[in-house]
């Protein structure tokens, strides 16, 4: 049972990962991802006209156990078979959040920028407003999100899924190595 408690090697969890994509097309011809659940809970429970939404999500519900899945999931791994030991952040990382006065220990939502007073600050705007909008705005843009097109999209061979991937990738470089470090000094 211990091993519940530690992480799982990139050797067992990314195969685990991997086998669910043939495992949703051989039992369903369903597609792996996540981003379009809040499209169906958006399409179930609002009842305008936007086109966006005006579509039988029904047929798409599976997608809604899915997604409840992953927050039960989250939360199991995250409160019941919590790892004990200290998450492992590198040396030069703490460094170089604490140049902008950020302790990253002992976690990785260190308390300087996740609480209320951030919040209603202009950083903390920037950080979880403007950053969730653009997040929403890409994964939309995109038709999809990291998982989707990193595991499905890449899996099958496409090329858009490739052209997504590498953006996103790329996008999350650049933005921690020039926007980052301006919302941090604020």
């Amino acid at each position: 049972m211990n091993w519940l408690y530690q992480p799982w090697s990139w050797y067992v969890a990314g195969p685990l990962i991997g086998v669910t994509v043939p495992l949703l097309f051989l039992v369903g011809n369903k597609n792996l991802g996540i981003s379009s659940s809040f499209r169906h809970v958006c399409a179930a429970v609002l009842p305008m006209r936007i086109p966006l939404f005006n579509y039988d999500w029904k047929k798409e519900s599976w997608s809604l156990l899915f997604a409840m899945g992953v927050i039960l999931g989250g939360f199991l791994a995250g409160f019941v078979f919590a790892n004990p030991d200290p998450i492992a952040i590198a040396q030069n990382t703490k460094d170089y959040f604490a140049s902008f006065g950020v302790a990253t220990s002992p976690g990785l939502m260190p308390s300087e920028l996740f609480n209320w007073q951030t919040l209603f600050s202009l950083k903390g705007f920037l950080l979880m407003m403007v950053g969730g909008f653009l997040v929403g705005f890409g994964t939309r843009y995109a038709r999809g999100c990291t998982s989707g097109h990193g595991i499905l999209g890449l899996s099958a061979l496409q090329w858009p899924s490739l052209l997504a991937t590498a953006s996103f990738f790329a996008g999350g470089i650049l933005f921690s190595k020039y926007v980052l470090p301006y919302i941090l000094s604020l």
